[in-house]
């Protein structure tokens, strides 16, 4: 069973159960609302793979340029000759048939018979094309899975946002009612209860910025899978790559970025061996049988023809350096693109593990610093204490927390842009 189907059945049963407890009296109604799909980082980019348009018409070109292939190498059809030899035309026997003993009606057969070598550069040039079309089709994928994960990666972030959102505004919300609490006992002005009302504005505005954020993140990852209701759960570790980073760096010719290039310069290299071949002679057969009127003895003729390349200098010698003209070309755009990936490989590493580390500054002592600090400053401020050392410390946990989502969401990109440059083949 497919994981689509999987969801849909297990949301039926939860329906079912739902619906039998608002029966019994056991809950209340919920709104009507679809609830989201829970989708994994991999389930993700492989509904994007089965889903993407892009891949549907990289797929076709694939079967075109297989199509292409078969037929390469195929002799030319053969061509049918019709005609009338030997006719007057001038003088009293103008188109007169039976004027002239040699006039007849002929028929016959051509075949041209390009030269071996030709016909074989022929079907390898079209082998290489299939390779090219396969090789645009794995980088292709390569790209739809890297944008369909950070996408997903978006798109959990925004829900560590929101929820850590929530958190503080719990928080928040307790120090409201104990500031009402203060200022109905006299025990504090009506200024410091204004100023937990501001802080829980604060964060309410905070709140509906990061929905904002959320939706938007839900529709760009709908544009891959279809899906308008989906929640990012069980997210890899983002801490350790699938591929060693020091056998990215020496699968760089592997790479969705170079595996066209490569394919290119396959190409050009047997476009090299189908301008020689143009040096080869071709041949022709030919045979046809004429008819002559009067009683006169039919005719048959017999034909074999070659060609004759006599002028190599220029014509197959040009056609071959300018081939190899664009197989250097092909070279040099191919190490042009190896150098770039390279370099870019290298500082994604380096972002990678900068990321890495900060995160984990703030997972180890950023973060349940800034909580204990605040957590400690609102259990003085409901013994009686200052509310302004709670209001400085709910700030910069919020600050802290929000900074954390973000350095979240640049490792998980980090982590996508080196996760998904080899081909899952190529993957150990």
């Amino acid at each position: 069973m497919s994981f689509r189907s999987q969801s849909r059945s297990r949301s039926s049963v939860v329906a079912r159960l739902a619906m039998a407890c608002v029966s019994a009296g056991l809950i209340a109604a919920p709104p009507l609302t679809s609830a989201a799909i829970p989708l994994t980082l991999q389930e993700a980019t492989q509904l994007a793979i089965e889903r993407a348009p892009m891949l549907e018409a990289r797929r076709a070109g694939i079967v075109s340029a297989q199509e292409e292939s078969a037929s390469a190498g195929a002799l030319p059809d053969p061509m049918l000759t019709v005609g009338i030899d030997n006719w007057p035309a001038t003088g009293p026997d103008a188109f007169d048939f039976s004027a002239e003993d040699m006039t007849m009606k002929r028929i016959g057969l051509r075949q041209e018979l390009p030269a071996r070598a030709k016909r074989q550069a022929e079907r390898v040039l079209a082998d290489r094309s299939v390779d090219e079309a396969r090789a645009q089709d794995s980088a292709e994928q390569l790209a739809v899975r890297r944008t369909a994960a950070e996408a997903w990666i978006d798109l959990w972030t925004a829900q560590r946002e929101l929820d850590a959102l929530q958190r503080l505004r719990d928080q928040a919300a307790l120090a409201a009612k104990v500031s009402k609490a203060r200022v109905a006992g006299g025990g504090e002005s009506v200024s410091d209860s204004l100023a937990t009302e501001a802080a829980m504005l604060e964060l309410d505005n905070r709140l509906e910025a990061a929905r904002a954020t959320h939706s938007v993140a839900q529709a760009a990852l709908a544009r891959w899978l279809g899906e308008a209701e989906v929640e990012a759960v069980d997210p890899p570790d983002f801490a350790s790559l699938p591929i060693a980073a020091t056998q990215l760096l020496a699968s760089v010719d592997r790479t969705g970025a170079l595996l066209p290039l490569t394919a290119q310069v396959e190409t050009t290299a047997a476009a090299i061996d189908a301008a020689r071949a143009e040096k080869r002679p071709d041949w022709s057969i030919a045979a046809s049988y004429g008819q002559r009127t009067g009683g006169r003895s039919d005719m048959i003729m017999l034909e074999v023809g070659i060609g004759l390349p006599l002028f190599p200098r220029n014509r197959q010698d040009r056609g071959i350096a300018a081939r190899e003209a664009d197989y250097q070309a092909a070279l040099a755009r191919r190490e042009d693109m190896r150098r770039q990936e390279t370099a870019r490989i290298r500082a994604g590493i380096a972002r990678w593990q900068g990321l890495k580390r900060q995160v984990g500054l703030y997972e180890g002592s950023a973060l349940p610093l800034a909580s204990d600090r605040s957590t400690t400053a609102l259990a003085a401020y409901r013994a009686g204490g200052e509310l302004q050392p709670w209001l400085n410390a709910r700030r910069d946990e919020l600050d802290a927390h929000l900074s954390h989502v973000g350095y979240l969401g640049q490792l998980g990109r980090a982590w996508a842009a080196l996760a998904f440059l080899l081909p899952a083949e190529n993957q150990p």
